[in-house]
């Protein structure tokens, strides 16, 4: 069973769906312009070993990484921990964040 098969399973991970508004941020910006922002967040929001608002810094709504974040467990560190097992406290590597960030954009494009 794949990432993307336990997450399905999950009531709370797989309510999360990229809205029109947003498939339409995507088709307008690019999808590589999507795949820099996502690179962007995973770098300055997840990656540090340590992150003062673990938990509550990633959003809701307002960009489509956002959401995927949140269907991928992919949002917070103890999300991560839990799903991805990359412990917390400890800064994550270069292929780390290029793991998370492919979760991410793969979700995107079964969006």
């Amino acid at each position: 069973m794949d990432i993307f098969d336990k997450l399905a399973n999950s009531k709370f991970r797989s309510k999360f769906k990229l809205k029109e508004k947003e498939k339409l941020y995507i088709e307008e910006k690019g999808i590589e312009t999507i795949k820099s922002h996502a690179k962007d967040f995973i770098s300055k929001r997840i990656a540090p070993a340590e992150i003062a608002n673990d938990g509550k810094q990633t959003p809701m709504k307002g960009h489509p990484v956002f959401i995927a974040q949140h269907a991928t467990a992919t949002c917070c560190r103890g999300c991560i921990e839990k799903w991805h097992h990359f412990k917390k406290g400890v800064q994550l590597t270069e292929s780390q964040q290029e793991y998370l960030v492919n979760i991410i954009m793969e979700w995107i494009k079964r969006q």
